[in-house]
């Protein structure tokens, strides 16, 4: 978690309207992408957005809070909750991905993950995690976990157990705060807490190959709560269309990146 300095100064910077990329440009030699609205969609304003996923068509969300935490098929164009599961008031809950007909949920502190059938929603199985859980994401071989650091940690898929470590840096500065996570064409997206920003991270070495300023996607008339960072992206394979939102965010994005994606 950032100190109450560091907390405070970012909070100024996301009240004030200002962007970080420009900061993250200055000082380190990675590239700074901006992106391009394509369409908004609705969302729950009441949704503490957690993890988000495209798989199959559908879009699904994890959202978190103490008493509040849910699994969700969300449809796209209404933002309307189709279908959720609850989870334990006890249990805040964080990022989702989907595994091959899965979908899988971690929580926070109560060191559980979860898998859950992916088209009926039906709890399966639960499986141990050490530390936080924050992001996950996926790339075929290897669940892939954020847990506020800058380290990220590949998963076996068969029992959620750990089997490597990957610290993300920028030259020789570790990136902290790595929250949710999508990987998309061979590269992991992380959000960075409470930063309007996505960093894009090689994940054979942990190199940050760039960054997604997304500084203008909250209106700049509208009024914003401490809570409601950037947290949130799904890639749509299939259509190729990339998505982001945020936190208690009245509105879901899709969104092109100038420049274009990777190949």
């Amino acid at each position: 978690m950032l100190g109450r300095a560091g907390l405070i100064a970012r909070v100024l910077l996301i009240g004030l309207g200002l962007g970080l990329a420009d900061d993250l440009a200055r000082a380190a030699g990675a590239p700074v992408s901006s992106v391009r609205v394509v369409a908004r969609f609705p969302h729950d304003p009441d949704a503490f957005t957690q993890g988000l996923v495209i798989a199959g068509g559908d879009l699904y969300e994890g959202t978190g809070r103490y008493g509040q935490s849910s699994l969700r098929r969300v449809d796209l164009e209404t933002g309307r909750v189709l279908e959720q599961v609850v989870l334990p008031d006890h249990w805040f809950g964080e990022g989702i991905t989907d595994w091959r007909g899965e979908l899988i949920q971690l929580t926070w502190r109560a060191g559980v993950g979860l898998r859950y059938d992916r088209r009926s929603l039906e709890p399966r199985e639960r499986f141990r995690i050490k530390g936080e859980g924050w992001g996950l994401t996926q790339d075929g071989r290897h669940w892939i976990m954020s847990d506020g650091s800058a380290e990220l940690r590949f998963l076996d898929p068969t029992d959620g157990r750990e089997l490597r470590r990957l610290q993300v840096m920028e030259g020789d500065k570790p990136i902290q705060q790595l929250n949710e996570l999508e990987y998309l064409r061979n590269e992991i997206w992380a959000n960075l807490w409470y930063q309007d920003v996505l960093v894009r991270i090689d994940p054979s070495d942990g190199r940050v190959l760039g960054y997604i300023d997304l500084s203008d996607l909250w209106p700049a008339d509208q009024p914003r709560r401490s809570e409601q960072v950037l947290n949130g992206i799904a890639f749509d394979a299939d259509s190729g269309r990339l998505f982001v939102t945020g936190k208690c965010w009245p509105w879901l994005y899709q969104v092109e990146v100038v420049g274009g994606l990777p190949d």
